[in-house]
């Protein structure tokens, strides 16, 4: 019978000691053999979790013409690099490029980018995009998309996928939060001492609270920084976490939707954590790009016209207007994504006015 991932962690942490949160989640996403995007990503309804290009096609449909937009709002150039990080199943895409067909300039205008670590992951994409107006291609990185064009790039529910380290304030001093093993081989969390240098946070964090900080996440803040500075175009990033500094463990899997223990079956299932908005667009700024402040996914979808298309559908199809009209309130209410989601962009020149953000 294979090995589990399980079992190679707790035989190497035996080994070499406590592997930080940071190092664990990129296992149990990752690792070749066993993470869970390698090997057995399940989205949707269906799956383990749902994003929300799946909860309706007017999130991509809206995407698709924002893409638009920006690329008008930069000249409407002849040529133009349309990326996407994270494509999930290829959906969002597909129904960004149905929207793009108000304007046939901009679809002969793109070259589809599309980075995406998952194989398996690659694999649904293509098939989902096999009809597309435009063919995708793929690259590994962020680094690997060139800078001769205008880049218009997308990021949904990327930023929770790169992890972060934990750091707990106790009454004698800061220490780590760790994967170890117990005498049994198995996996416990526990508090170990800070190994790989360390600075402390620039907000307050009382005793028992953890702080996290993510190397991942404000690397990809600079990337982007850097790819908009030398290309110009725009970046828009949505996921859910905080636009303001501050503590809080946002550790969390998740199996058929519900929130399962990290450490009873790692790549099993879905691990994430918050998006460090601040740290991810400082490390942008410090990058040569500009940024705009953040926005709660509801308002900047309404600011987009989706109740205007939530109207259109139901006029077209009356019998699903209570669908649609789930559809409207999961995206935009508060008390779903309405709020807990956050949008923002990264982009170049200054004067550019992303769509969505204007004062």
């Amino acid at each position: 019978m294979p090995e589990t991932l399980k079992s190679r962690l707790a035989r190497e942490i035996a080994l070499t000691g406590p592997m930080t949160v940071a190092e664990f989640v990129t296992r149990c996403l990752h690792d070749p053999r066993g993470g869970y995007y390698a090997t057995r990503p399940a989205l949707g309804e269906g799956g383990d979790f749902i994003t929300a290009p799946l909860v309706s096609q007017m999130f991509g449909e809206l995407i698709g013409l924002w893409a638009v937009e920006t690329w008008r709002r930069l000249g409407a150039p002849e040529r133009l690099r349309l990326v996407e990080v994270g494509p999930g199943d290829g959906t969002l895409m597909a129904d960004a490029l149905r929207a793009a067909r108000v304007d046939p300039g901009f679809l002969e205008a793109i070259d589809l980018i599309l980075i995406e670590p998952s194989g398996p992951l690659r694999q649904v994409q293509a098939r989902t995009l096999a009809g597309a107006d435009v063919s995708p291609r793929w690259v590994a990185d962020l680094g690997r998309v060139e800078t001769d064009a205008p880049i218009v790039l997308i990021a949904n529910e990327v930023l929770d996928c790169l992890p972060a380290r934990q750091f707990v304030r106790t009454a004698e001093a800061w220490t780590e939060r760790c994967v170890s093993v117990d005498a049994a081989g198995e996996l416990i969390w526990a508090l170990s001492p800070i190994t790989g240098g360390f600075r402390r946070p620039d907000f307050a964090v009382a005793e028992g609270q953890t702080a996290e900080i993510s190397a991942a996440q404000a690397g990809f803040g600079h990337a982007l920084g850097v790819l908009m500075a030398r290309a110009s175009g725009a970046a828009l990033l949505i996921d859910y976490g905080r636009e303001r500094p501050g503590p809080g463990d946002t550790l969390q899997a998740l199996s058929r939707h519900a929130r399962v223990d990290p450490l009873a079956d790692p790549g099993a299932a879905d691990v994430t954590q918050w998006a460090d908005f601040p740290a991810v667009l400082e490390a942008a700024l410090h990058a040569g790009a500009d940024v705009t402040g953040c926005l709660g996914q509801g308002e900047f979808l309404r600011r987009l016209g989706i109740e205007s298309r939530a109207e259109r559908l139901t006029a077209g199809r009356p019998e699903a207007a209570p669908v649609v009209a789930r559809q409207l309130a999961r995206l935009t209410a508060p008390d779903q994504m309405g709020e807990l989601f956050k949008t923002c962009a990264v982009f170049a020149p200054r004067s550019l006015a992303v769509p969505g953000f204007e004062a």
